[in-house]
């Protein structure tokens, strides 16, 4: 036999043979492109990126839901209504109202009836910058403000009060009776600035579908001036308490009397001095609310 018929045999074997844990695939087949293993810091990654579309916000067409809400602030009772404009902005009316009336209330020798009357109705713009969040920024508008606190009081015979360092004593004949109306709506219009939390339109995809409610929470300011102060006198008063039983020489009338007149103008002005830094009135509200789409 010749060796050439020996070794070409030999040579082809060694040429398609493979090594020890190789595949006898060739290197080009798709047999040989083996699919990347998953690892868990993948899988993790993919599984945040699944929560995070469940989370997905909803794309609301402009003034396709509405909410309506109630709750409590310093004006009182609070009533809310709200559409979405965009993703960014919802468009909320606001109300309070506050009505109480107290009397024949005894202290430190007068009897006092007062009321507190709160009344107001309002605009905002409500900003959100991450949408899918609750944080807000609200300009807004108070177009309607009445409120205002009044009362009454009759002080007791010798009973006295103070006007610019002067002590008047109430007498018997006639009595005096004195009135006072503080206003906080010096300003009937007046800009407000708020900040919150809770979006009464819901933009998470989970809060659509699986609830309506939302609570929101509000506190900021109303720019609505200095409170006004007035306050007028009747009846009888005297500057000698001796007098006050027997409504002596000392005593005059409140109403009429220029000395006693001046004395209250006086007094009132400082008083509306006490009063010049209260040119906002705070605004603080929480409540619920329930939203539904309309399209």
């Amino acid at each position: 036999m010749k060796p050439a018929a020996v070794f070409l045999p030999l040579l082809f074997l060694a040429a398609t043979s493979t090594l020890p844990g190789q595949s006898p695939s060739t290197p080009n087949s798709p047999a040989a492109v083996k699919p990347a293993a998953t690892t868990p810091a993948k899988a993790a990654a993919d599984a945040k990126a699944a929560k995070k579309a469940r989370k997905a916000e909803v794309q609301l067409k402009p003034f396709s839901a509405i909410a309506f809400g109630g709750g409590m602030s310093l004006m009182g009772v609070n009533l809310q209504a709200a559409t979405n404009v965009n993703r960014y902005l919802n468009l909320r009316g606001t109300g309070n109202f506050f009505d109480y009336t107290a009397s024949n209330i005894s202290t430190n020798g007068f009897n006092l009836n007062g009321k507190v009357n709160f009344a107001t109705a309002g605009v905002s713009l409500d900003y959100y910058p991450i949408p899918r969040m609750g944080f807000r920024v609200s300009p807004g508008m108070l177009l309607y403000n009445q409120n205002g606190i009044s009362a009454t009081a009759s002080p007791t015979v010798g009973s006295s009060i103070t006007l610019a360092d002067q002590d008047f004593y109430a007498a018997s004949t006639n009595p005096l009776t004195v009135t006072a109306n503080l206003g906080l709506n010096t300003h009937k219009q007046a800009f407000t600035l708020t900040t919150g939390w809770g979006n009464m339109i819901p933009r998470k995809r989970k809060d659509m579908l699986f609830g309506h409610l939302s609570f929101p929470f509000e506190i900021g300011a109303a720019f609505t001036g200095v409170p006004t102060l007035n306050m007028n006198l009747f009846g009888n008063a005297c500057t000698s308490k001796a007098d006050a039983a027997t409504n002596g020489e000392s005593c005059v009338n409140m109403a009429t009397n220029a000395q006693a007149q001046s004395d209250l103008n006086t007094q009132l002005t400082t008083w509306r001095k006490d009063l010049n830094p209260l040119q906002v009135y705070p605004i603080f509200s929480f409540g619920v609310a329930y939203s539904i789409r309309t399209k």
